[in-house]
C-alpha cells in the first residue's frame, strides 16, 4: 500500500544551501554537517526497494546560544525509561524545577490505585536548598526514603534520579542506596543521569539501560514458570495506550507477553525478563542497550518492529512469527486477515481525503521514520523528517524508510526549522509540543508526535483507524480558512469618530 515517489531534492538541496549562507563561517561550517538531502542508494531493504542514503551527522553537542530542541539526560532517564515504571517510587534528587517539569507529561497509561500501588503520576523531589548544596544531601535523601516508606509501604523499589548538582557536590547515591535497600529489603536503583551528562537525552536512556542493568538483573531469585513463546517488549512507553494496542496483537496471533517497557510496567517484568524467549524493541534508540545485553548474557534474541500503519504492522507480525514456527505463522495470517476489512475502510473513508498531502517530521527515538510508511498507506508523502537525539545507526535504519530527495535535518534549531517550513510550505507538519503552536501561527496544521495531542492509540489496526481520523481533523479543518498568514497584508480599519 507505500506510496514510490521522489521528493524535489534540488529545491530542498537550495534551501539548506540559502540557509546556510545566512551564517557565520564557523556556524555554517558545523551546521551543514547535519543537514543533507536523502539520496537513492544501491543497496536492497527486506522488500526489494531500494534504500536511500542518510548522511548527515549525529549525536553531537549543539551550538551554545541557539534553540536546540533536545532534552537533558535526567530526561531520559527519569521522563522516558524509568518513570513510566509504575510501583516504583522515582525520586528527583536535586531541586524542585526538574522533577516538576517531568511530572506526568509524557501521558505514560497505567492500571491501578494511584498513591497505593501505583505512582507514575506522582511527584517526589528531594527539594535541594543552598545549604544541601554546602553541606550535602546523603542524609536527606535517607530521610526521604524512609519517609516514602512510611506513606507508601505498598510500593515494589525506588529509584534515585540524580539531577545536575549531585554530581557537581558528589553525593554518594550507589552508598545510601545500598544501605536503605537492605533495611527496607527493597530494591532501590541510584541512576547517575545528572542533565549535564552527554550531548541530550540519549545518554540518560543508556544511563537508565545500564542501571537496569546493574542494580536489577540477577539480585534476587525470580519464582516463574517461563513458556515457549514468551516475549518482552521493549521501548513501548504506552503513550496513549500504544502498548495496549500492541499487546493485543501479538497474544492474538498466540505470544504471552511477560513484560512491557516500560510504559505500565512492574518492576517484577523488569525483574523476569532474561526468561523470555524474545526481546522485541520498539524504541531502537532508547532500550538498543539492554536488548544487547540481554543476547550477549543470556542469548536471548532481539528484533525491532512497527506497528504504525497496516503495511508495517503486517511485515512485523510476520517477521515475528517466523521466529516462532508454522503454527504461528499460520495464526499470525488469520488475524491479518481477522482486520483486513477494518484497514480497507479505514483507507477508503480517509485516502481521498488526504491523498497527497505532504508532510514534514521532527520527533525523537523511533517516530521520524517508524511512522513514514503509515503516513503513506493514506496517500501522504513525507518531503522532510528528522530527529532531536539520533545517532548515526538511526539515520541509516531511515534511509529503509524515506525516498530520494527527502530532506533530512538533525538537531534542528528553531531558526533552521521555520525556515524549511517556509520554503517547502507542507500540508502537516509532526513534531512536539515546542514547535507546535509556531507552526500553527504560520497557517499550516500541526499533529503532536510525542503524545499524540492528547489522542491515541497510534499502534496497532485501531490505532491506525485513529491516526487517520486525527489527520483528518488537523488538515481539513474549516479553521485554516478563516485567517490569512501573518505576511499577508490586510487593509486596515481606521476608527472614525461618532457624529
Amino acid at each position: 500500500m507505500s506510496l514510490q515517489y521522489d521528493n524535489d531534492g534540488a529545491l530542498h538541496a537550495k534551501l539548506i544551501e540559502d540557509l546556510l549562507a545566512r551564517y557565520p563561517d564557523k556556524t555554517a561550517k558545523r551546521r551543514k554537517k547535519h543537514l543533507g538531502v536523502a539520496r537513492s542508494g544501491e543497496a536492497a531493504g527486506e522488500d526489494g526497494a531500494v534504500v536511500s542514503e542518510c548522511e548527515v551527522k549525529s549525536n553531537i553537542k549543539s551550538i551554545p546560544g541557539v534553540m536546540t530542541i533536545r532534552g537533558c539526560a535526567y530526561a531520559g532517564s527519569k521522563g522516558v525509561v524509568w518513570g513510566p515504571v509504575k510501583d516504583m517510587v522515582h525520586i528527583s534528587h536535586g531541586p524542585v524545577g526538574c522533577g516538576h517539569y517531568s511530572w506526568s507529561q509524557r501521558r505514560n497509561y497505567y492500571v491501578g490505585t494511584t498513591g497505593i500501588d501505583t505512582f507514575g503520576t506522582m511527584q517526589f523531589t528531594s527539594d535541594f536548598q543552598e545549604k544541601d548544596i554546602v553541606f550535602g544531601g546523603d542524609k536527606k535523601l535517607e530521610r526521604i526514603i524512609d519517609e516514602i516508606e512510611g506513606l507508601f509501604p505498598l510500593n515494589n523499589g525506588m529509584t534515585v534520579q540524580s539531577e545536575c548538582p549531585i554530581g557537581l557536590i558528589g553525593d554518594d547515591t550507589e552508598a545510601v542506596s545500598r544501605k536503605k535497600a537492605k533495611e527496607h529489603d527493597k530494591t532501590i536503583v541510584p541512576v547517575r543521569c545528572e542533565g549535564f551528562r552527554g550531548v541530550s537525552q540519549s545518554l540518560g536512556h543508556h544511563i537508565a539501560n545500564d542501571a537496569i542493568r546493574d542494580w536489577v538483573f540477577d539480585k534476587k531469585e525470580i519464582a516463574f514458570e517461563a513458556g515457549a513463546h514468551d516475549v518482552n517488549v521493549i521501548g513501548d512507553y504506552n503513550i496513549g495506550g500504544d502498548a495496549w494496542a500492541s499487546r493485543i496483537l501479538l497474544e492474538e496471533i498466540g505470544l504471552r507477553v511477560v513484560g512491557n517497557w516500560s510504559g505500565d510496567a512492574t518492576l517484577a517484568e523488569i525483574e523476569r525478563a532474561p526468561k523470555a524467549r524474545l526481546n522485541l524493541i520498539h524504541c531502537y534508540r532508547s532500550m538498543n542497550y539492554i536488548c544487547r545485553h540481554m543476547e550477549e548474557k543470556y542469548g536471548i534474541a532481539w528484533m525491532e518492529y512497527n506497528f504504525f500503519g497496516p503495511s508495517q504492522i503486517e511485515a512485523s507480525l510476520r517477521k515475528i512469527a517466523r521466529h516462532f514456527g508454522p503454527e504461528i505463522e499460520a495464526r499470525t495470517e488469520a488475524v491479518i486477515a481477522k482486520y483486513r476489512p477494518l484497514v480497507d475502510a479505514v483507507i477508503a473513508k480517509y485516502r481521498p481525503r488526504l491523498e497527497g498531502n505532504t508532510v514534514m517530521l521532527y520527533v525523537g527515538g523511533l517516530r521520524p521514520r517508524h511512522v513514514v510508511t503509515a503516513y503513506e498507506d493514506l496517500g501522504m508523502v513525507i518531503v522532510g523528517t528528522g530527529y532531536e537525539f539520533a545517532h548515526n545507526d538511526d539515520y541509516q535504519r531511515t534511509g529503509h524508510y524515506v525516498r530520494n530527495g527527502t530532506l533530512i535535518y538533525d538537531d534542528v534549531t528553531g531558526y533552521e526549522l521555520e525556515k524549511f517550513i517556509e520554503g517547502v510550505r507542507p500540508n502537516l507538519v509532526g513534531s512536539g509540543i515546542k514547535e507546535k503552536y509556531p507552526v500553527q501561527k504560520m497557517g499550516i496544521p500541526f499533529r503532536q508526535m510525542h503524545s499524540w495531542d492528547y489522542s491515541g492509540p497510534y499502534h496497532g489496526y485501531d490505532g491506525f483507524a485513529i491516526f487517520a481520523r486525527d489527520l483528518d481533523l488537523a488538515i481539513n479543518n474549516p479553521v485554516w480558512d478563516l485567517f490569512d498568514a501573518p505576511w499577508r497584508e490586510r487593509p486596515r480599519r481606521r476608527a472614525m469618530a461618532a457624529e
